[in-house]
């Protein structure tokens, strides 16, 4: 009997998986098919998924045996009215939400969408603001000061100039990433230039419609120099909220969590109750009214569809 080989999907197109084992050797690969069977069900292959491999009988080809269990996942309801949630890349430490200081203009409100979805997937964030060469820093660090306020890192960077990306870099070497955020926001730019020999494919800004045009068609890992991986994903249009209810999506927004236990009442919505915690903090400054209205928002939102 083969001895199981071990590795990790980095990529994958129609039914093809590629394989990169732990000896670091790449293989082209398709599912057993009971695992297709399987696939039909719950479990679906994503992109960081650990996996076992087998040689297929008398052949020089191999086959996906068994996925391993994930540790931590990256996933979004499916888009296009589509049933069920999206695993975007599994197995991931942090998540690197990127968006443009201008061009496309960014919009606060849907980086609070990126940031609760990691929050619902318990991973850490980190809001990366490329294209800082188009826009004022000061103008920048105001228009994003409610997100530090809230506890997330900031990190201001330029793949043009190269300005903040060693400080970047120095956060995602040695740990499993990925970077998700808008389309036309310049993720594949920023790799390029924080990783050399990656040469991914990038595009311009439609300026008819100042919107980004897809490069990346699904995510795609990449091991970096030194160790971990980071995995460059399609830019997002749709982003819709999965496995979460209404009832629980203030722990998604970190500085509402000291503070959700403290209303009057223990079934405080924070919408229109009197007494309430969070809405005590917006009038004292320490939330940021524009994520409380993210938050009534998509509250809405969920008790809608429930």
């Amino acid at each position: 009997m083969t001895t199981p080989v071990h590795g990790v999907v980095m990529g994958g197109t129609g039914g093809i998986w590629q394989v990169r084992t732990d000896a670091g050797e790449l293989h082209d690969v398709s599912l057993r098919g009971r695992l297709k069977h399987e696939a039909h069900g719950s479990l679906k292959l994503a992109v960081g998924d650990r996996v076992s491999l087998g040689r297929i009988a008398e052949s020089d080809t191999w086959a996906i045996d068994e996925i391993h269990p994930r540790r931590s996942k990256l996933a979004r309801r499916a888009p296009a009215g589509a049933r069920g949630e999206r695993v975007i890349v599994a197995n991931l430490d942090q998540v690197l939400v990127v968006f443009a200081a201008a061009r496309p203009e960014p919009h606060p409100r849907m980086l609070d969408r990126f940031l609760v979805i990691a929050e619902a997937n318990g991973l850490a964030a980190r809001i990366v603001i490329n294209k800082i060469e188009l826009a004022e820093a000061s103008v920048v660090r105001a228009r994003f000061d409610e997100f530090v306020k809230a506890g997330y890192p900031l990190h201001l960077v330029s793949a043009v100039t190269g300005e903040g990306l060693d400080a970047l870099r120095a956060e995602v070497q040695n740990k499993d990433s990925a970077l998700t955020g808008p389309s036309g926001v310049g993720k594949s730019s920023l790799m390029n230039r924080l990783f050399p020999g990656l040469d991914l494919r990038t595009a311009e800004i439609s300026d008819s419609v100042n919107k980004g045009r897809h490069t990346t068609v699904g995510a795609v890992l990449h091991p970096l120099p030194g160790g971990g991986f980071v995995a460059d994903t399609p830019g997002l249009r749709e982003v819709g909220l999965w496995g979460i209810e209404a009832r629980d999506i203030a722990h998604c927004f970190p500085e509402f969590r000291a503070l959700v236990n403290a209303c009057r009442f223990a079934d405080c919505t924070h919408t229109v109750e009197p007494d309430c915690a969070i809405k005590a903090a917006i009038d004292r400054g320490e939330i940021g009214r524009g994520r409380y209205e993210s938050y009534v928002k998509l509250r809405e939102e969920l008790a809608t569809r429930s």
